[in-house]
């Protein structure tokens, strides 16, 4: 009998043990894929779902239509480096004195720092990053031949196929991991963004050879018949063509998804479109009336549709949980002349706010945002204002993941956003340019900033209006969207009790709790 009693007792244990261990599966199994589109210049109003009426963005449409739109949504920064690292490390740039990188900058987050991808592994994602990286490589003396690291890899990416840095700049080759692709043992690669190296024509001695005239800055090596940002010897074996972006990194995606087992996975796809230079696939050459930037902006929505058709193929679109955004405000004319400004007709990429990429205005930060996750996040839009340093501590919170008080140290919680449960957003958020501007509900202030300090800022500025004064600026969003009176002046009271919110924030060591 006593032992009866003992191998029920122990058949009873082992089947509760059992069904513990099937639910803990079907809680791993039920976590969401995510996928972060990051578009690279997208304005507010570049697509039809934010009421672009010369362009159709279908695919990034279905995802508005079925998910959350967000209409106050940021980047951190007007400018793509420091943005993308805010949203790995869900702290602002300005900590790191993040700026745009050269191509051959050493890597800009540390191997130590936490990041998304690394809270996203303790979940038991496996993690890719495609595309555009920009937050340099290596520890500032790269060779390119041989294994090229600290990289993603060394941040919490387990898959890494990139674009070393932009697609203006050299090299112009894939990276995979560590290793460049294709490139021929005999082929030694070498990048200098100081003096000319090795014999490839560049767009200052052969403008002939150009598909498109370039500023000085974008005038040294010649690849695809495009100059480029810096000089690169070596490495035809493994160059790249612009025209095959999108495709090879849809195929790279389809390999990383389709390796990936029973766990979830966090797929980070950085776009090239519609950065320059500008070169669409052929079957959206001419489709727009807006040139090459409007073609530009078909192919990244094609793009969207084929990320988005491998999800359907393989049954995992109603669990994965997709955000959509930019890395800053849009730019018509960013260093070659390829006729997008004269094409763009009265299509307008900002959606009526004032600035642009670069700029300290609205339109430099503020970009479409799109929360998509099938029967969890319900169709709706919202004015919550949110920011992409949201992200990982938001992210984390949905997990139940704790992060230290040095982790994602500027992000906020806002899962209950992300996941659909309330409108929750941001009271204060800091927007990064050449100055640092605060929003503290419809109030915007702009910090000053004396331009004549910085002549080469003027000169890369010239077309655009940078929102830049060397006299502080406040307005009121409510009645003034687009920025057009500054009230400063009759409110110093209330600029004073902002900037005082700027310098706290700049003096914050931890996250607050």
């Amino acid at each position: 009998m006593k032992s009866f009693k003992g191998l029920f007792i122990f058949l009873l244990s082992f089947f509760l043990w059992s069904c513990q261990n099937k639910d803990q599966q079907a809680v791993e199994i039920a976590k969401p894929n995510i996928i972060v589109f990051y578009v690279d210049d997208l304005g507010y109003g570049d697509l039809s779902c934010y009421g672009a009426s010369k362009v159709a963005t279908p695919n990034v449409d279905k995802l508005a239509v079925n998910g959350l739109k967000l209409t106050d949504a940021h980047s951190t920064s007007a400018t793509c480096t420091p943005s993308r690292y805010s949203l790995l490390t869900g702290e602002y740039a300005f900590r790191n004195n993040a700026s745009i990188l050269p191509g051959d900058a050493p890597l800009l987050i540390s191997p130590d720092k936490p990041t998304l991808p690394k809270m996203l592994k303790k979940a038991g994602y496996q993690t890719a990053v495609i595309g555009k990286w920009h937050l340099g490589l290596g520890n500032g003396n790269i060779n390119w031949t041989g294994e090229v690291k600290p990289g993603p890899l060394e941040i919490g990416f387990d898959y890494s196929f990139l674009l070393p840095s932009t697609g203006d700049r050299v090299p112009s080759v894939y990276l995979e991991n560590h290793l460049v692709v294709g490139l021929a043992p005999d082929d030694s690669l070498n990048v200098s963004y100081e003096k000319k190296i090795g014999n490839r024509p560049t767009g200052k001695e052969n403008p002939e050879l150009l598909r498109y005239k370039a500023d000085p800055q974008h005038s040294n090596s010649i690849i695809n018949g495009i100059s480029r940002i810096g000089f690169m010897a070596g490495g035809q074996s493994a160059e790249w063509v612009d025209e095959d972006f999108p495709n090879k990194f849809v195929e790279r995606s389809k390999k990383f998804i389709n390796a990936v087992d029973q766990s979830p996975f966090f797929l980070f796809f950085s776009f090239h479109d519609i950065h320059v230079p500008r070169l669409p696939m052929k079957q959206f050459k001419g489709k727009t009336d807006m040139g090459v930037r409007g073609d530009a902006i078909l192919q990244m929505d094609w793009t969207v549709g084929q990320i988005m058709k491998i999800l359907r193929d393989k049954g995992l679109e109603e669990n994965t949980l997709v955000i959509f955004t930019s890395d800053n405000g849009p730019v018509i004319n960013d260093g070659y002349s390829d006729e997008s400004v004269r094409k763009l007709g009265d299509h307008d990429p900002n959606g009526g706010f004032s600035g642009g990429k670069y700029s300290a205005l609205e339109a430099g930060t503020r970009v479409p945002t799109i929360i998509s996750w099938p029967g969890k996040v319900h169709p709706s839009e919202s004015e919550a204002l949110f920011s992409q340093v949201d992200i990982f501590s938001s992210l984390a919170a949905m997990f139940g993941i704790a992060l230290k008080a040095d982790e994602a140290m500027d992000g906020q919680d806002l899962s209950g956003l992300i996941s659909g449960k309330n409108r929750t957003g941001r009271e204060t958020m800091i927007e990064e340019s050449e100055t640092l501007a605060l929003r503290k509900g419809n109030w915007k202030y702009i910090r000053p900033f004396n331009k004549e300090k910085y002549p080469s800022w003027i000169e890369k500025t010239k077309n655009i209006d940078d929102g830049l004064s060397d006299a502080p600026q406040l307005y009121n969003l409510e009645n003034d969207p687009f920025e057009r009176l500054n009230i400063a002046e009759s409110n110093m009271d209330r600029v004073q009790e902002m900037e005082s919110l700027i310098v706290a924030i700049e003096k914050q060591k931890t996250r607050k709790l």
